[in-house]
């Protein structure tokens, strides 16, 4: 048992790696030219959802620097088996430090067979929810995997297929945590079980007929250890189905 510090997101834009370089070169030397300028300016303006999402990560960014915690990225998605309104409450034994669309009280959306959200407090359509916050957990880390960081974008694929997650989403938690997993030598990786759903407990009206909810732990390490192999579960969709992923980096000492 490691007890860690975690900062936690659910996102309701995709987070892309061009929102992170756009973060990164916001630092750079101002000194670019007037043309390198232009066609920067030019290429975030092509798409407004792009721009929109950068900001969200930006805020956030700011967020995990003054925390000096990583921000990890869990989304909620619902499918109906028909469009309706669906509120979303979340209880969080913890800190919210961020949330998009605006909490209050919950979220109100009118949401789609395919997943796609419409908020209804501002009108805008979304890809999913999103909140980030910090508390202190101590979690299991006694039975997980063992992968080397050149392993990474493998077990994940195979994992989280085996759990449930359909292609257009084990793909999104790929894009974003491949990145950073693949630069550690190795990663111990459990995935969350009850305490993750006690520490964020998600209330849904009309409430859903299944809910999958994947919360990974990682852990860098220089070496490889030996741990007992945790057995995970498959996931059948029935009728109206939420499903969440996201991950945590728990660190020593925490």
């Amino acid at each position: 048992m490691k007890k860690t510090s975690i900062l936690i997101a659910i996102l309701v834009c995709v987070l892309t790696v061009t929102g992170c370089t756009s973060i990164i070169s916001k630092t750079e030397d101002s000194s670019e030219t007037k043309d390198s300028s232009v066609t920067k300016e030019s290429s975030e303006t092509k798409d407004s959802s792009v721009t929109k999402d950068s900001s969200v990560n930006e805020e956030c960014t700011k967020t995990r620097a003054y925390q000096d915690m990583l921000c990890s990225k869990p989304v909620i998605y619902l499918y109906p088996m028909e469009e309706r309104k669906v509120n979303v409450k979340l209880d969080y034994n913890g800190e919210l430090t961020c949330t998009y669309p605006e909490y209050q009280d919950g979220w109100n959306v009118i949401a789609k067979q395919d997943g796609t959200l419409r908020n209804i407090k501002d009108n805008r359509e979304y890809s999913y929810l999103y909140w980030e916050g910090v508390a202190d957990v101590n979690w299991d880390m006694s039975k997980g995997f063992v992968v080397a960081g050149s392993d990474t974008a493998r077990f994940l694929q195979e994992k989280l297929e085996y759990m449930g997650l359909t292609p257009r989403e084990y793909n999104e938690f790929i894009v974003y945590w491949l990145p950073i997993l693949q630069e550690n030598k190795f990663n111990l990786i459990t995935f969350a079980g009850k305490d993750y759903e006690e520490l964020a407990k998600l209330t849904i009206n009309p409430e859903p007929d299944s809910v999958l909810r994947i919360m990974m732990l990682y852990k860098p390490l220089e070496e490889s250890v030996v741990v007992k192999e945790q057995k995970l579960e498959p996931f059948t969709r029935t009728g109206f189905t939420v499903v969440e992923w996201g991950g945590i980096e728990v660190k020593e000492g925490k």
